[in-house]
């Protein structure tokens, strides 16, 4: 009884063995998880594909483009050697490239096979402005910025903007109380440099190229040295002005001309010392009078539209000196 206990104790005590069961690969339904039905399913695939494009060009070539494919594949020595009308070898290549063939009379054949590209529509591009047209744009644009800018607009009665048969013509003016330099001298004032810097950045705007010209009134100068006159005062006046303008942004070259002309164009000859007669012109030319400038060695027309030309002639005629005199103008 007790060796049967002992031994019923040593098996209980002894563990149960583990069983590893292995199946072998493809065994059973295992065999339908593979890949081999994609490989089939992308061949089919692509003979439908193929097929499908080769009915899209038997539908799209004529009658005589077959002809000549099918002569080809039955005799493809005599088709590259020689052959008659309409085989293959009677063409350049098996089928015609580069859409109708206008030389081809024989019917089927002068037709399209392929929808031809629309021509693309040609915008016609936006013209640009006319010279009279940057002109008056440049003329509206300082018209605005006078009455935008504070430092303009308080002096906005000393600048005068006209269009003429010259081009566009800015003149800033002298008033009663408020000259732009000291009498007899060329140092402008500080609010003279304000308009000219600010006018200076607009001109650049345009491509016409830029004349300048100083004015005086009708005082003879006799303070400066001798032989020192009007003359030398106004092209000295103009000097400033175009530095004050390149100093506000105005490229150097659209320069072509500064110069004084003294009191021979004056806007009021009735009175020698008229403020508005002691002026900065600053003129815009256009393409006209800048070709006439270079054609005549700088001799352009005097515009006979301005107000400064109605007094030209009483200018000219004038032969004594004026009675008002003063030491400076």
């Amino acid at each position: 009884m007790s060796e049967r206990r002992s031994r019923a104790s040593q098996q209980a005590e002894t563990p149960a063995p583990v069983i590893v069961r292995r199946s072998k690969k493809g065994d059973g339904h295992g065999t339908h998880h593979g890949g081999a039905w994609k490989i089939a399913y992308a061949d089919f695939v692509t003979a439908m594909m193929a097929f499908f494009l080769l009915m899209w060009l038997l539908g799209s070539t004529s009658k005589y483009d077959k002809q000549g494919i099918e002569d080809y594949f039955n005799t493809p020595l005599s088709s590259l050697l020689g052959g008659n009308e309409g085989t293959a070898a009677a063409r350049p290549s098996v089928v015609q490239g580069g859409g109708r063939d206008i030389s081809d009379t024989r019917p089927g054949v002068g037709g399209k096979s392929q929808t031809e590209p629309t021509p693309p529509t040609t915008v016609p591009p936006i013209a640009a402005p006319t010279d009279a047209a940057r002109l008056r744009q440049l003329k509206e644009k300082l018209t605005a910025l006078i009455e935008q800018s504070p430092a303009l607009k308080a002096f906005k009665d000393q600048i005068r903007i006209s269009i003429t048969n010259e081009g566009l013509r800015i003149e800033i003016v002298d008033s009663q109380n408020r000259p732009m330099f000291p009498s007899g001298s060329s140092k402008l004032q500080p609010y003279a440099v304000t308009i000219l810097t600010q006018i200076g950045a607009a001109l650049n705007d345009v491509e016409n190229r830029i004349s300048i010209a100083g004015h005086t009134d009708a005082v003879p100068y006799t303070a400066g040295p001798e032989g020192y006159s009007n003359w030398e005062l106004s092209a000295e006046r103009a000097n400033a002005a175009r530095r004050a303008l390149v100093a506000g942004g105005m490229h150097g070259e659209k320069l072509l001309q500064v110069r004084g002309l003294a009191d021979v164009l004056p806007l009021n000859s009735n009175v020698a010392d008229e403020p508005t007669n002691r002026r900065i012109s600053i003129l815009a030319l256009n393409k006209a009078a800048e070709l006439a400038f270079f054609h005549d060695g700088g001799r352009t027309a005097i515009d006979e539209t301005s107000p400064a030309s109605s007094a030209i002639p009483e200018v000219i005629g004038r032969l004594q000196p004026v009675s008002v005199s003063r030491s400076t103008p």
